[in-house]
């Protein structure tokens, strides 16, 4: 039987995407840390970019909760691990995806805002965009309280209000407690490109940039209010998720010598979960992360190689001309260097991107491409590899605007389900993804809390190597 834990927390959700949610989460969660609270920061779904906002708003890693991902039994007991790792957190501040009952195409909602609140027991605020509408904020807002009673709506911010005439107008609509009037302030904006938001490490922003809008929410967020809401959330009866993978015995390593995996990092890779990196210190291993458009080369010791998301297509250059690192990169994967490569890691072992050379360890080409792909499907393995065994099944998703040619190598890493979120393996279900004994790379981001086999796969090679 599990022990109750409390933990006050709170989600942020609203009707649609653009509403605002990342902007005032950030500021929410830095305006709480900077009135002495630990705070931690928590993501719904498979976003990279915005758990980087809160990690600069919190001080602590930024985190996902995705029951696709992950499946539902994990998503409370990931909420308790981050809210106690570095350090226990006073309060949780989770930001919602999308609106609030959007959730992956064709399953009811499944992976939404919504179904993570239920999940979690967490009681919702509501931010809703009020530059285009006076009253009829408040049947939205009364139509997603009242559209699923398991879900506690318990108070709304108003974002983008005009005036206070304006506020007052909108405020007067709504049948449950405001707790903010926030004024529309384009300075405090976060710019976008292709593919969304721009990560705030590739920006280099430090906490200080986010003065202007914890002024913003200071003035107009009611945060005793907010903080009132996140204690009503009742103690969940479920454990901390810890890393399942364990250290080697002594008798497998040398005495003394933690096996090094190198983690892509810097600008041009930022994207990663926070419980990859605590999976591998877990299972023994000594994490380096390493900077491909600066680092001159590998760390000393190097036995795995992870490169995982990120805009290489906006760094291509620098990574080019980082010869001696492409070089040794070559030369080692070549050689059998355990290796896992997602999406922007992948792109980064073709031969060129967008005619400029990279490593050339896959015989394949990246280029931009005008179509966006946004996939979140279920995946079967096509061959054995250094992650995967043939016919296992894994939930993922894709997110980019580039095509890799050819798409597969002689042993493909994936069947996807085709559809634009993996509805059905059809005769348009695909094979992508390059892959060997020491290899694996696809477009395909994975969540390793949730395949654990796959991050115990990779351990073994590293040590093995």
């Amino acid at each position: 039987m599990s022990a109750s834990h409390a933990l006050a927390r709170v989600l942020l959700a609203a009707p649609s995407t653009g509403a605002g949610k990342t902007t005032l989460a950030t500021g929410v969660m830095a305006a709480l840390r900077r009135r002495g609270l630990e705070v931690s920061g928590h993501k719904v779904g498979p976003d990279y970019i915005d758990p980087g906002y809160h990690a600069l708003a919190t001080g602590r890693p930024g985190r996902n909760l995705d029951p696709h991902l992950v499946g539902e039994e994990r998503v409370a007991p990931l909420l308790l691990h981050g809210a106690s790792t570095p350090r226990p957190a006073d309060v949780a501040v989770i930001e919602g995806v999308m609106g609030l009952f959007d959730g992956r195409v064709g399953t009811d909602g499944f992976a939404s805002s919504a179904h993570v609140a239920t999940l979690t027991r967490t009681p919702v605020v509501l931010v809703v965009d009020c530059a285009r509408a006076s009253r009829t904020v408040g049947a939205v807002v009364h139509g997603l309280v009242t559209y699923d009673p398991s879900v506690q709506v318990a108070g709304v911010i108003l974002n983008r209000v005009g005036s206070p005439r304006h506020a007052a107008e909108v405020a007067s609509s709504v049948r449950v407690p405001v707790l903010g009037q926030v004024p529309r302030d384009e300075s405090v904006a976060t710019p976008s490109r292709h593919l969304g938001l721009v990560p705030a490490a590739e920006r280099g922003m430090v906490e200080a940039e986010l003065d202007p809008l914890v002024a913003l929410v200071e003035a107009h967020v009611d945060l005793d209010a907010v903080l009132d809401v996140a204690r009503s959330a009742p103690e969940l009866e479920v454990e901390p998720w810890s890393p399942p993978l364990a250290p080697p015995r002594p008798a497998q390593t040398r005495a003394g010598a933690l096996p090094v995996v190198a983690v892509a990092g810097g600008r041009a890779f930022t994207f990663r979960y926070a419980e990859t990196e605590e999976l591998l210190r877990a299972a023994g291993c000594d994490v380096v992360v390493l900077d491909p458009t600066s680092a001159p080369a590998l760390p000393a010791g190097v036995a795995g190689l992870y490169l995982g998301g990120g805009f290489p297509e906006v760094h291509v250059n620098a990574l080019a001309e980082n010869v001696s690192l492409v070089g040794q990169l070559r030369d080692a994967v070549r050689s059998g260097l355990p290796t896992v490569a997602e999406c922007a890691g992948l792109l980064y072992l073709c031969r060129t991107l967008d005619g400029v050379s990279m490593i050339g360890a896959i015989d394949a080409d990246a280029a931009m491409h005008e179509r966006l792909t946004l996939r979140y499907p279920e995946a079967v393995a096509v061959s054995d590899s250094l992650l995967t065994r043939v016919g296992e099944s894994v939930t993922g998703h894709e997110f980019h605007r580039t095509r890799v040619t050819p798409t597969a190598g002689a042993a493909p890493a994936w069947r996807v389900a085709d559809g634009p979120h993996g509805a059905g393996f059809g005769a348009g279900g695909g094979v992508e993804g390059f892959t060997s004994p020491t290899l694996h790379a696809s477009y395909l981001h994975t969540h390793w809390a949730g395949q654990p086999q796959m991050a115990q796969r990779f351990v073994e090679a590293v040590r093995a190597w």
